[in-house]
């Protein structure tokens, strides 16, 4: 096969921080994804109707012309969330949903959630209106390891959720391991996980090839090899309950590179190419389109993209470094070599993106 053609997609986990960044970051996904639900962890997290309104009107102010481009806002969960705070933003049109964040569990997460049951009035509000609540899924105790982190939050905290809130839309965000696929093959219908594309080409070892890879380093980590397949059988098994959301996360170069490099893969420029080459390789490029363009969609409650972009067998070399903000940003596989490129391109192209 040398073109793919499917309706065109949306991210249903992005992060493109704010300032001087929204322009290069806001064109890297709307080349490709028509709507994408954004992250609320700035440096002033997202907490309140009106943050979200004005983060939201600066992203829509930095999208490029010609590509239209619909930010779908979230709120950041604290202790202290007032539920009828939530109920009216839902209501308002303006949180399409609530983010959880583990207290210090990832970037910015300093101000999330230190115990869920401090939030049971927030999520019984959002079970009551049907509000979806997206979830990173770790328990950061110290006595923890980094890798297990995961599938113990599934064991103490999530099992526990699920079942105190039957009613409750769940998202379980960037899940890494073979714990969470299955988790979320014997739920409801109403809980499902988005995969990222990093997640499905790289395992654990790819922060440590040779030396430290800072670029590999996100949250949640790579996990082993075991975890990678049990992912990419989930992505391109047609079952509605994975589907896309990139997790596309921008730091400056200067910041990864560093004695405590941040944690985050720049994945916006290469991911629809990523997940293409691997619904490829998995012989499933039937069911891209479905985990693409369909399932999520179909979780929120929205029509799927009525416009059609394409793909092209045409192999290129991912620039290795793009601007973002006046400050050099890796992008995921800088450097490296991809058979599957963008034709129909809603937004301004790679290249341009580039220094």
């Amino acid at each position: 096969m040398t073109m793919v053609s499917i309706r065109t997609p949306d991210d249903w986990h992005v992060h493109l921080r704010d300032g001087a960044q929204l322009t290069q970051t806001v064109a890297a996904t709307a080349r490709c994804f028509a709507r994408a639900i954004v992250m609320p962890n700035l440096v002033q997290p997202v907490c309140t109707v009106e943050a979200a309104r004005q983060y939201r009107n600066r992203i829509r102010s930095a999208s490029p012309s010609g590509a239209p481009f619909q930010p779908l806002m979230t709120c950041y969960l604290t202790d202290d969330t007032d539920p009828g705070e939530v109920a009216a933003g839902y209501a308002a049109g303006v949180f399409t949903a609530c983010k959880l964040y583990p207290a210090h569990a990832t970037t910015h997460a300093d101000s999330g959630v230190t115990n869920v049951r401090r939030i049971q009035p927030v999520l019984a509000t959002m079970e009551k209106i049907g509000m979806p609540l997206l979830i990173h899924g770790e328990v950061t105790d110290a006595d923890v390891d980094v890798f297990d982190r995961e599938a113990i939050f599934i064991e103490r905290v999530l099992t526990r959720m699920v079942q105190d809130f039957p009613g409750l839309k769940v998202v379980f965000e960037h899940i890494t391991t073979a714990e969470a696929v299955d988790f979320i093959r014997e739920c409801r219908a109403q809980i499902v996980a988005t995969i990222t594309p990093h997640h499905l080409v790289i395992n654990r070892n790819a922060m440590f090839q040779r030396g430290m890879r800072p670029h590999a380093y996100c949250l949640p980590v790579a996990k082993r090899e075991r975890h990678r397949v049990a992912l990419r059988k989930a992505a391109t098994s047609g079952l509605p309950r994975f589907f896309l959301g990139t997790d596309s996360a921008p730091h400056p170069r200067a910041m990864k590179e560093s004695a405590c490099g941040c944690a985050g893969i720049f994945n916006a420029p290469v991911a629809l190419e990523v997940y293409t080459q691997v619904f490829e390789e998995e012989g499933a490029l039937d069911r891209l389109e479905a985990f693409a363009s369909e399932y999520g969609p179909r979780f929120y409650g929205m029509p799927p993209n009525r416009d059609r972009i394409t793909l092209k067998r045409n192999p290129w070399q991912v620039p290795d470094v793009i601007e973002i903000g006046r400050q050099a940003v890796v992008p995921f596989l800088a450097g490296e070599t991809l058979v599957w490129r963008l034709d129909t391109n809603r937004g301004r192209r790679l290249q341009e993106l580039a220094p």
